[in-house]
């Protein structure tokens, strides 16, 4: 059983993401929904010339306020869901988590519109890079 972590965390980490630890922390007997995000590194990249290897994640500092700021919003505009997101930085290999979120509610049309708005917010919004390495030796930034 994963640890409980408390409802409507919003949280910019070098540690591990946990999609299990997510879901505990907003799922309840009283919901009939609880709808999860995850953003792994993937091999490829549009802006890659070869294979990816892996890739760091830098933020911020105002990150973790803004992320925190994007998580209440959210909750403000879909108030019958409750929600938790978490981005990870530092240094990720291909297939690790570097994004989690999850969303419950009652109904799934809450929970997947909140979802979606949580995560396309905080893609849009809170300030991080990422330098991905590729196979042949190179580095490319994105989102600087």
């Amino acid at each position: 059983m994963p640890a409980r972590l408390p409802e409507g965390f919003a949280v910019v980490t070098d540690a591990p993401l946990d999609l299990a630890e997510h879901v505990a922390a907003v799922s309840s007997r009283a919901d009939g929904a609880v709808v999860t995000f995850i953003g792994q590194v993937r091999d490829h990249d549009p802006d890659a010339a070869d294979r990816v290897t892996g890739l760091d994640y830098s933020a911020h500092p105002d990150a973790q306020r803004i992320i925190g700021e994007i998580a209440d919003r959210v909750r403000a505009e879909h108030p019958l869901v409750k929600l938790t997101v978490s981005h990870r930085i530092g240094h990720l290999e291909v297939g690790d988590l570097a994004l989690v979120a999850a969303v419950a509610s009652a109904h799934r049309g809450d929970a997947f519109a909140a979802c979606e708005a949580l995560v396309e917010a905080v893609k849009a919004e809170v300030p991080i890079w990422k330098k991905q390495y590729e196979l042949g030796g190179t580095h490319t930034w994105v989102g600087l």
